[in-house]
């Protein structure tokens, strides 16, 4: 029973040693690149005060310009029909019948 638990503590040392051998292998010959920023699954490069200045600037004039024509301008939604005269509509349209068939 002894030897069989001194060989399995060997297998263990031996497998232990042989994955810290081979990962150390790896790390050194990683690629390491100088070029530009990186931004994969993490946010990519803060830009600069005048580009976010500059952005809140331009949609802060665009939702302006949206909300003043919305409210000076809405026949642009509503549409830019004339209201009927409602005199003009003849009984016959308005559903009311004639006076002739009442007095029948």
């Amino acid at each position: 029973m002894l030897a069989s638990r001194a060989v399995l503590v060997g297998r263990l040392l031996n497998r232990a040693l042989g994955r810290q051998a081979g990962s150390a292998g790896v790390l050194r010959n990683q690629i390491v690149r100088h070029g530009h920023d990186w931004s994969y699954r993490v946010n990519g490069p803060k830009p600069d005060l005048i580009t976010r200045v500059g952005a809140q600037v331009a949609g802060g004039l665009m939702w302006w310009w949206v909300l003043w024509h919305l409210f000076h301008e809405y026949e642009h939604i509503t549409g830019e029909f004339d209201y009927p005269d409602p005199s003009q509509w003849s009984n016959a349209e308005l559903g009311i019948p004639s006076e002739l068939e009442e007095l029948e």
